[in-house]
């Protein structure tokens, strides 16, 4: 039996289903991987030198400018078929969750209802002193569509500097969310990894955590990413082609 076949029948059979996904399920929205090369006002700079704590410190109006310019790329996109498979799961009883390593909101989007975000939300800024929530208004949210430096609104609580709410690198993980991320992976069924490089540290233990409790691990990816453990199958495609068709081939869903 190959590894389509395989995958159709643990899915089948499933009660409980965990979909971990990355940047590849977003990219047919239109939403740019992180190994993407960055174009016009922002050619010149590289994510990971905007993604720290340091690069704010220097320089809160080039940071912020930034996630301004990506909440609204992010903002314009819609969901698209992988995104809308998920949520269809859900629909026929099967107990579906999300983990997501994405900042974008086009899991809740789609009609996702239990989505875990690993690493924040572009949709959730906090203060960088403070660390409380806070709310964007209308006019803090414009920014050009080329990009542009923008001054960082100030915290009503301390006056601090709002920030992105959302991991950076150096940063841990909330401990809430990586807590109900094992919990929802220690207990499922079948853990659909899809569109993950399986790179970034400690969300991509999470298809072997789910293998060595015992669920059966499906790997949709444009790369071969299997780790080799005998429960761990491979679906090779882009997410928004293979994840439609394995629904559709699974007999309760």
């Amino acid at each position: 039996m190959n590894d389509w076949d395989r995958a159709i029948g643990a899915l089948a059979a499933a009660r409980k289903v965990v979909f971990f996904t990355g940047a590849g399920v977003s990219a047919a929205s239109g939403i740019p991987t992180f190994r993407d090369k960055l174009t016009g006002f922002w050619e010149k700079h590289a994510p990971e030198k905007l993604e720290t704590a340091r690069a704010f410190r220097e320089n809160p109006q080039l940071v912020w400018g930034w996630y301004l310019w990506r909440r609204s790329q992010a903002g314009q996109a819609q969901p698209n078929a992988a995104h809308l498979s998920i949520s269809r799961l859900a629909s026929t009883g099967i107990q579906v969750s999300v983990i997501t390593q994405n900042i974008d909101d086009l899991h809740k989007r789609a009609g996702s209802q239990n989505v875990v975000h690993l690493h924040g939300s572009l949709i959730n800024p906090i203060c960088f002193a403070c660390k409380r929530p806070a709310e964007l208004t209308t006019e803090q949210l414009q920014v050009s569509a080329e990009g542009q430096w923008v001054e960082p609104p100030r915290c009503t609580r301390c006056n601090g500097k709002l920030r992105p709410g959302v991991v950076w690198f150096g940063e841990d993980l909330p401990s809430g969310c990586w807590k109900a991320a094992l919990a929802d992976v220690k207990s499922c069924d079948v853990l659909i990894s899809v569109g993950t490089s399986g790179i970034v540290r400690p969300a991509a233990d999470i298809p072997e955590i789910a293998s060595t409790s015992g669920a059966t691990v499906i790997h949709v990816n444009i790369a071969d990413v299997c780790l080799g453990a005998p429960n761990e199958l491979m679906l090779m495609g882009s997410a928004e082609q293979v994840l439609p068709a394995l629904l559709l081939a699974t007999p309760s869903s």
